[in-house]
């Protein structure tokens, strides 16, 4: 193959439509745009998301709600969540990326990890997070865990 051979693929180009170039052509006279109207001028149409000069609906509805850039989003996982999954096991080093590839966590949000007390636990973890409840806390301690906060640059 040669510079001067490659060519696109046969059907994947089209010539552009020549309007305006007699009624032979299909597309003469009006160039396809019909007789008179918005859309037979120049420049015609309306933009995105005009109705005629009726008040458009993004103006109608009222708008509600408010997003606080500043708040705090963590993964939230539950200790009984680490006792369930059967791929962890007793002495396994618990961290956010280590459960995201367990499918434990769908994401890990901007804050890091919170672990929270809902459920049992029963197998000896060391866990790895920014944040914890009290609860979380004793039962992982309880279980012959230990708990390790991660310091998060976001949350300083």
């Amino acid at each position: 193959m040669k510079l001067h051979e490659i060519a696109p693929a046969i059907g994947s180009t089209k010539k552009p439509k020549r309007l305006g170039r007699g009624i032979g052509s299909g597309t003469g006279k009006t160039s396809g745009k019909g007789h008179k109207g918005q859309w037979a001028r120049s420049g015609g149409g309306v933009r995105i998301g005009f109705e005629g000069g009726q008040m458009p609906i993004t103006r109608r509805i009222p708008k509600r709600g408010f997003n606080n850039y500043f708040k705090a989003i963590y993964s939230i996982v539950n200790v009984g969540a680490l006792n369930d999954n059967a791929e962890i096991l007793d002495g396994t080093e618990i961290t956010a990326e280590l459960l995201l590839g367990y499918g434990v966590l769908s994401k890990i949000e901007p804050y890091g990890l919170k672990i929270l007390g809902d459920g049992e636990l029963k197998k000896k973890l060391v866990v790895k997070a920014s944040k914890f409840t009290a609860s979380a806390k004793e039962k992982i301690e309880a279980a012959g865990g230990t708990v390790e906060v991660l310091v998060n640059k976001k949350a300083e």
